[in-house]
């Protein structure tokens, strides 16, 4: 019995081999421009003490 690929992640058709995981280079590129474009992101958790940003703003002591 042979295995059934997953459809394309943005439009559902099937995959081409050539563009894996994608049905054609518009799908892969769109997605690429997704996450240039900051579309996607992977969720983080600021830990207590620190901005948003990733900067602690408290000043050092000497």
């Amino acid at each position: 019995m042979m295995a059934r690929s997953k459809p394309c992640p943005l439009c559902g058709k099937p995959p081409s081999a050539a563009h894996a995981p994608f049905c054609s280079q518009g799908c892969r590129d769109r997605d690429l421009l997704q996450w240039l474009g900051e579309g996607y992101a992977i969720p983080v958790s600021t830990p207590p003490g620190e901005e948003e940003d990733g900067l602690d703003t408290t000043p050092e002591r000497d």
